[in-house]
């Protein structure tokens, strides 16, 4: 199989890391590893935010803190700034768990997030303004507000920042799971300043007690509520470039993604005006809301798996040029075998766990170069091929040295 990169498989003292001699038998090991030379980078278009979104983050943002503290006063939006932050950092920790087989760019793990709940809020309350101007009878209905205008506006806002992201980040956009991560992000960003307003209103409404039942109810019972929402229009985001489809298949596929979160929103947020007393609400909750909780776990579950899949297969094309050993695409392509090699490399002088971890994470990003390659969705995937080729190569001598 060609390689199409112009270098050469590397020659390789043993077959595979864990048949290096360990301590004490053979040559030598010194005390140390080795000084490794900078790594080759991979070229950041297509992987960061332009600094003119940015500033445009930052206008809005001021606007939107200009509404929170206008409205709700510095005391409650300090106070629930601060609270928010629990359900956020809860929510941000997990997709950080789910992300780590091969994670995105920070700058956009970072975009996503402040998308969310900065953008998206901000558009969200201007679009509400122009409506009650537009339909001023609109604006009493409670619930036209909560069951259709939120869901759809609220969505399409949100789903319109997993649509930049998809664009500036078109070579850190791979597949489903990538989709879901940053449509969660999106998601728990939005959550975070939507729920200083209603922390806020708990407390300048009904004091301590109000503001715990509400705390409760959307940082205890839905912290993943919007996260859950936006995800199903990152999956089917993610599933259009999985599949290498143009832009117009890519909208409309990412339409039907749109369509479910809705639908899920308006779900739950209808629950108030269908249950009488807490009592029904819970059992709602129970029978309802819990069990999509759980399918969208076991979706997330069986979407990493895939990933490793992908990510045995992309693999094991190189291997059969002669890049990686058999032994090694078993190790880079299952938990388990991450798990024992980066404790392998611990044990090794000096402690080469970080050199391990650099290892499997480039060899996470060249399958899903290669990938990209394959699906014919990324002309500059040779150029990746290239460099990460070169950093493995670089990264596995300094592992093996002695």
């Amino acid at each position: 199989m060609s390689h199409g990169t112009g270098l050469n498989p590397p020659h390789q003292q043993f077959p595979t890391a864990f048949a290096q001699p360990p301590h004490g038998v053979g040559a030598p090991i010194a005390p140390a590893p080795p000084a490794v030379a900078p790594l080759p980078s991979l070229t950041t278009k297509g992987r960061g935010t332009p600094v003119w979104l940015w500033i445009v983050l930052i206008l809005l943002m001021l606007l939107v803190g200009a509404y929170l503290l206008t409205f709700l006063g510095p005391a409650a939006s300090i106070v629930s700034f601060v609270l928010a932050l629990i359900p956020c950092a809860v929510v941000v920790w997990t997709v950080v768990l789910i992300d780590r087989w091969e994670p995105e760019p920070k700058t956009l793990a970072v975009f996503a997030v402040a998308w969310g709940g900065i953008a998206s809020i901000a558009f969200t309350l201007l679009f509400a303004l122009a409506l009650t101007i537009v339909v001023p009878e609109l604006s009493g209905s409670d619930f036209f507000g909560a069951v259709i205008q939120a869901p759809l506006v609220e969505e399409a806002f949100k789903g319109l920042g997993l649509l930049l992201i998809l664009w500036i980040g078109r070579r850190a956009f791979d597949g489903p799971v990538d989709g879901v991560v940053y449509g969660a992000l999106v998601g728990a960003g939005f959550a975070f300043t939507e729920n200083i307003q209603y922390f806020a209103v708990s407390i300048i409404e009904g004091g301590g007690l109000q503001l715990g039942m509400t705390f409760f109810v959307r940082a205890v019972m839905s912290p993943f509520a919007h996260a859950m929402f936006t995800a199903c229009t990152g999956f089917a985001l993610g599933l259009a470039v999985r599949r290498g489809r143009a832009a117009g298949p890519t909208l409309a596929l990412g339409a039907v993604g749109y369509v479910a979160a809705v639908l899920l929103h308006a779900l739950w947020n209808g629950a108030t005006f269908v249950v009488a007393d807490v009592v029904q609400f819970l059992a709602y909750y129970v029978v309802l809301q819990m069990p999509i909780f759980g399918l969208f776990v076991w979706g997330v579950v069986l979407l990493r798996r895939e990933e490793a899949r992908l990510t045995r297969e992309r693999l094991g094309e190189y291997a059969a040029a002669g890049w990686f050993t058999a032994q090694e695409v078993d190790m880079l392509a299952t938990p388990a075998g991450r798990r024992t090699g980066r404790a392998w490399a611990a044990r090794l002088p000096g402690d080469r766990s970080r050199l391990m971890s650099t290892f499997i994470r480039d060899s996470a990003a060249l399958a899903a170069a290669r990938q990209r390659a394959v699906s014919g969705r990324d002309r500059q995937a040779a150029q990746d091929e290239q460099v990460l080729l070169a950093r493995l190569t670089a990264t596995r001598q300094a592992l093996l040295a002695h």
